[in-house]
């Protein structure tokens, strides 16, 4: 449907700051009590459609790491994860693997029976689920070989799966065999299925009228090792899957209940949370126009019911150590109509455009995160510029002529093409705390879709060493990027006849062409690198916000850290 609205853009008070809490933006219903850590859980007021979601259900879980025998654990369901090494048999058609073959003995052969019956080879995505008198056990495929987090992060959401059909109350994890696995690489392995389990348990039902609550209480993961470094791993990632988890809920609720407002509200309540190492700066249509900022503004001036909020928020420890500056710059668009340039048919996915802030999701989640860990060594702004592109009299149009706060000049020849304007004074306003390093997360082309598919991001930057920093961050936390390349030759098709460049280029490299658009407006000095998360913001499949992204922000901080 579209909305039209007609009128002047209304300005909200005049910001907030340094973690106020009596100074929310005028119009901003209150989504949270400063009590709850996640997204909303009240309403103070009427919504569009008078929804109000329930209580979140995020799981409440005691993960430890022990050293019980495998086969005589006790609980309510056992996932094994096994390669299809650990699946080879004898001549006698019994397990080799030890394990197996002692689970297998104390079942009486059911394991192996069971096993052949349903052609289970260990192969990914393959696994069999045993119901027995005192329990249930879960084998799950690893394929020919488990050496990434992928595999251990599958492991832990096949349990979980397994859980919630079981209504399980307590599992344990193990692998079939441990052999050639390190101890860092244990501990990791450990990390990534407790990850899996967390977020595989995990359901978003705060907008069901009916739901049912799983029922897991406790995992054990087995045989990987104790002592103090595998909790620690384990304790971070459950401070991530919480960021993760924030990230989920804010890209999942609607645009009528996530506004410019509420992500504003958002970034308050972390900083409160956090407010002994996170500050909170929130700025209005107005502060924004004496910051120059027109191209962001541009995007903003339809919406005149759910105005503009520009978030940053900042975090530092206390400690004296010299600190490395870094940004966090995400994507705010809590909806997307399109603008004049209306996104119309099937294809365009209109219905699902609250999805365009999941760049900001991102960053607010892992500032949840770090707010936790709280890292040494470094100083990280969360930047957001949040608005909504709709339609109206006082609206953007195309062929209109925007201006930057760099005072570079573009003109409008998509409205569709509108969060890189939003990016362009977001990126200004990074560059101007003095930081170092910058990454951005941004939904902005369907061209990266096209062409990585929709499970992986593009990653765009002129910097070797930030390109390898990106990746491995993102390969330690099982997120999955592909670097593309800057075509520099490509610029030429951005140029306009009467301002500095146009918004949107040809449909050929298109996502190559939104990513030297955001260049124009990075200093030289910072280094930078654009993530476009088009494809893994959303799963298809399951109807669902990943949080994709949350996890390597942090990451790559950490790396950055002290």
């Amino acid at each position: 449907m579209v909305y039209l609205m007609v009128g002047k853009m209304t300005v909200g008070e005049r910001g907030i700051r340094q973690n106020s809490p009596s100074n929310a933006p005028r119009g901003v219903t209150p989504l949270c009590s400063r009590r709850s850590k996640r997204i909303v859980h009240c309403i103070a007021g009427d919504t569009l459609g008078l929804t109000r979601p329930n209580e979140s259900d995020a799981p409440k879980i005691s993960i430890g790491a022990k050293d019980t025998d495998v086969v005589q654990w006790q609980g309510d369901l056992l996932a094994i994860g096994a390669t299809e090494n650990d699946l080879a048999r004898d001549e006698n058609s019994k397990f080799k693997n030890p394990l197996l073959q002692q689970l297998d003995s104390k079942l009486n052969g059911l394991l192996s029976a069971a096993s052949s019956e349903e052609d289970f080879s260990g192969k990914s995505g393959q696994s069999i689920n045993l119901r027995l008198p005192g329990g249930r056990i879960t084998l799950v495929g690893l394929g020919s070989s488990a050496s990434s987090p992928t595999s251990y992060h599958s492991l832990g959401e096949a349990a979980a799966a397994a859980a919630k059909s079981a209504q399980a109350r307590n599992i344990a994890v193990s692998l079939a065999s441990t052999d050639g696995l390190s101890a860092e690489s244990k501990i990791n392995s450990a990390s990534a299925i407790a990850t899996g389990v967390m977020l595989g348990i995990f359901e978003d039902n705060r907008f069901r009228s009916e739901s049912k609550t799983p029922a897991l209480e406790s995992l054990d993961i087995l045989g990987l090792g104790t002592g103090p470094e595998i909790e620690s791993k384990i304790k971070y990632a459950e401070h991530v899957c919480a960021g993760v988890i924030l990230g989920r809920e804010l890209v999942n609720a609607p645009a009528n209940i996530v506004t410019p407002g509420v992500l504003a509200e958002e970034a308050k309540k972390i900083a409160s949370t956090y407010s002994d190492v996170i500050t909170v700066n929130i700025l209005d249509a107005e502060q924004c126009k004496e910051l120059k900022m027109g191209a962001y503004l541009a995007v903003a001036a339809a919406a005149t019911e759910n105005p503009p909020y520009f978030i940053h928020l900042c975090f530092k420890t206390n400690s004296r150590e010299r600190k490395t500056k870094i940004a966090l710059v995400g994507k705010g668009l809590t909806f997307d109509s399109g603008g004049y340039n209306l996104k119309t048919g099937a294809g365009s996915k209109i219905e699902l455009m609250k999805y365009d802030m999941g760049g900001a999701a991102a960053v607010l989640g892992a500032a949840k995160a770090l707010g936790e860990i709280r890292p040494f060594g470094v100083e990280v702004h969360f930047i957001v510029a949040a608005c909504e592109n709709m339609i109206s009299g006082a609206g953007m149009r195309p062929g209109d002529i925007v201006t930057a706060s760099n005072g570079k000049t573009i003109e409008v020849n998509n409205t569709d093409a509108e969060g890189r304007l939003t990016l362009a004074d977001a990126l200004i306003y990074a560059c101007n705390q003095g930081v170092e390093k910058i990454i951005d997360l941004a939904t902005l082309t369907g061209a990266i879709v096209t062409a990585l598919g929709p499970s992986v991001a593009g990653a765009f930057t002129p910097s070797d060493g930030l390109a390898r920093e990106v990746v491995v961050a993102a390969e330690a936390s099982g997120e999955k990027l592909w670097r593309m390349p800057m075509e520099e030759s490509y610029w030429e098709s951005m140029k306009s006849g009467v301002a500095d460049m146009i918004n949107t280029g040809p449909r050929d490299g298109g996502a190559i062409t939104g990513a030297l658009f955001l260049k124009q407006f990075v200093d030289e000095k910072v280094q930078w690198l654009h993530l476009d998360i088009a494809g893994p913001v959303w799963s298809d499949e399951k109807k669902n916000a990943t949080g994709y992204g949350v996890s390597t922000l942090v990451e790559w901080v950490l790396r950055n850290s002290l």
